[in-house]
């Protein structure tokens, strides 16, 4: 009987499975008793192509070293093997001792390299590569683009002249965007103009949303006008644009040029107006989306979240939240984390908690969220665990936990973390460093302090702001002030962060009349000041006894700077008008608060009638102290002490008898320095 070549050739064609590796086997088998495997290449490279697919590595590298006769097909089909098993070595060692190369052969072992990453090795190649083509080409232009590398694949085309067409150029202009690279970018869209390329639709997008996003606005809306129907992503990157620069009105304009814009285009405009902090317009404009019939995507209702985060309208984020329900999208990762944010936000941190307890699905993202949020309330452990049992850490990770433990009063576990992070070899940046230090103010260890200034300083970190001020809170907490305002006067200051920094390092160090001089420095330079800032004016105020200066600048707290004094800032001049005798004044403005007064409020008015012997004023505050905490023995102690410099002996003894009847202890005092 004749046998047929093609009929067993679309035979072993058709074993695609390893559930298929026995009938090729009967086939091998077959062939090899009729002699077929040594007159006919054709079936031994469609045998060696099934085992490729559906045997081992093994058993098609002992077919292809058996094989009488062998020919570009059946060379690639091993190299092609090999590659995809992963064995790159192997597979460019036998493309090396290839007798003839096809353009298949160059094609595949260049892509293969671009792909994972190996471009110096895939460079290589290309250049060896006698007849060059639009596919290798392309292979290097995404490997490069893939690898953030706009430069090389710029140069590359340049060597080649006008090889690149549309689609390999349009690659090249994504990594230009990615990398801000506008120059690369404007070369490409020159290259495009000498050589008379079209500007097909693909290209024109990729250019619109390079020069949008980099800022160049005009070009962008020169190379739109070229494009007969602008579709959709060039449209999106324009408003994009606009919106980037402030320009709401021309992205208006743009959003307007389509009679029936889809959600894309709505979210762009939408989002725009986040941007620019005008988050009423926002939610008026997502309203009128859904008027139109235009269905929102999770894209939608993030964007609208992040709105309502800025406005802290918490009705608004519960209404979005049944909303993301009803919809549902509530299960997207990216509401999640959006949700959970504007919930923090919104300084309703147990609401994200217990939205948290019900999500089903993470990412690094939103568990990252959660362990800022459990901080922020207290929730310490639960931080902790979350961070323990994290299946992938980021740097930011390690950072919101750094954070976490700074400001939650766990100062040595956070530096054990830090330390964790360098045994690690993970790399620190500003904001852990930022940490570590705070964490070294905290129990103000200099010596661990000033190794974090050095390592500041290997990083090329030292002069960052957010370092810097870590380093004047640090040395003005270890009660080097002057250490602090010599960091201090090489910042670069943009905020009051870094004025607070230094202002509150003069006020808590006893420096009244330097933070005040500071303070005129700080609204010279037009900086406006902030709560925290008042805090620290107020505590110098304290400390030096000036009590018209500490007026003035409570009263216009208020009435200039419209902010709304803080507990802080009562305290500082309850206790000011009570180190001054002016304890009338000091009660009137504790009636005048809006916050109920605690021990540690009434204790500054205690002190003040010790110092000044108002003995009937004394006992009503000492009485309201020890309602609010009965266990207080400095308010028995000071009542004591207000009797008998009164001569009222016996009261006084009174005072400490019932004190001893109570089983009030107390407190001795210590040494920081011998704890």
């Amino acid at each position: 009987m004749e046998l047929d070549p093609r009929y067993y050739g679309r035979l072993l064609q058709s074993c695609k499975t390893h559930n298929s590796i026995l009938l090729g086997k009967q086939l091998h088998l077959f062939f090899l008793k009729r002699g077929i495997l040594s007159s006919t290449i054709t079936i031994g490279n469609r045998l060696l192509q099934m085992y490729a697919r559906c045997g081992t590595m093994t058993e098609t590298w002992k077919l292809f070293d058996e094989m009488p006769q062998k020919n570009c097909f059946s060379w690639n089909t091993v190299i092609e093997r090999y590659m995809k098993s992963g064995n790159k070595e192997k597979s460019l060692e036998l493309f090396k001792v290839m007798p003839h190369k096809n353009d298949f052969s160059w094609n595949f072992v260049i892509s293969g390299f671009a792909k994972a990453g190996e471009l110096e090795v895939a460079r290589a190649l290309f250049d060896d590569m006698p007849m060059k083509n639009g596919v290798a080409l392309n292979s290097m232009i995404h490997g490069y683009a893939r690898n953030r590398d706009a430069r090389k694949a710029v140069e590359l085309l340049k060597e080649l002249g006008s090889l690149g067409d549309a689609f390999v150029l349009a690659t090249v202009i994504g990594a230009c965007v990615d990398l801000g690279a506008i120059e690369y970018g404007k070369q490409i869209h020159a290259h495009m103009v000498v050589n008379g390329l079209e500007f097909d639709p693909v290209f024109c997008s990729s250019l619109v949303n390079l020069y949008g996003k980099c800022g160049d606005l005009d070009g962008a809306s020169r190379v739109l006008n070229l494009m007969k129907k602008p579709d959709d992503f060039s449209l999106s990157a324009l408003i994009s644009g606009y919106a980037s620069s402030g320009r709401m009105t021309d992205a208006r304009k743009i959003f307007d040029r389509k009679s029936d814009p889809c959600v894309v285009l709505w979210n762009s405009l939408i989002s725009g107006h986040v941007l620019n902090n005008e988050e009423i317009e926002a939610l008026a404009l997502f309203n009128k989306m859904r008027e139109k019939g235009v269905r929102e995507d999770f894209s939608s209702i993030a964007v609208v979240l992040s709105a309502c985060s800025s406005l802290c309208i918490f009705e608004h984020i519960k209404q979005m939240h049944g909303h993301a329900l009803k919809v549902g999208v509530i299960c997207d990762v990216i509401i999640a984390s959006t949700l959970i944010d504007a919930y923090s936000k919104c300084g309703r941190p147990n609401d994200a908690c217990k939205f948290f307890s019900d999500i089903q699905a993470y990412d690094t993202i939103l568990l990252n969220s959660m362990i800022t949020v459990y901080s922020s309330c207290g929730r310490i452990e639960d931080a902790k665990q979350i961070f323990k049992t994290m299946p992938d850490k980021s740097l930011i990770s390690w950072n919101s936990m750094l954070i976490g433990l700074s400001q939650n009063g766990c100062p040595i576990e956070a530096l054990n973390l830090f330390c964790e992070m360098n045994e690690l070899g993970l790399r620190v940046d500003r904001f852990s460093l930022a940490s570590a230090i705070s964490a070294c103010a905290s129990i103000s260890s200099i010596e661990l302090g000033e190794q974090l200034f050095a390592k500041a300083t290997l990083n090329g970190l030292e002069s960052d702001q957010i370092v810097s001020t870590s380093l004047v809170d640090f040395y003005c907490k270890c009660g080097f002030v002057e250490y602090g305002r010599k960091i201090f006067d090489t910042m670069t200051k943009s905020d009051q962060i870094s004025w607070n920094s230094m202002l509150m390092g003069y006020a808590t160090n006893g420096h009244g009349l330097e933070a005040l001089v500071l303070f005129n420095e700080m609204r010279n330079a037009g900086v406006r000041p902030n709560d925290i800032t008042f805090t620290g004016v107020l505590s110098a105020c304290d400390h030096c006894g000036l009590l018209e200066e500490g007026r003035k600048w409570f009263d216009l707290l208020e009435q200039e700077y419209h902010i709304d004094p803080r507990i802080e800032h009562y305290s500082c001049m309850v206790d000011l008008f009570s180190r001054a005798g002016c304890l009338e004044e000091a009660m009137n403005l504790i009636g005048q608060m809006p916050f109920k007064a605690d021990a540690s409020l009434w204790s500054s008015v205690l002190r003040g009638c010790v110092a000044h012997g108002d003995k009937n004023l004394g006992k009503n505050v000492a009485e309201r102290i020890i309602e609010l905490d009965p266990e207080n023995s400095g308010a028995y102690m000071q009542l004591s002490s207000l009797f008998a410099t009164s001569g009222e002996w016996e009261t006084s003894a009174i005072v400490r008898r019932i004190m001893r009847e109570k089983q009030i202890q107390k407190n001795p005092g210590c040494s920081w320095a011998d704890s």
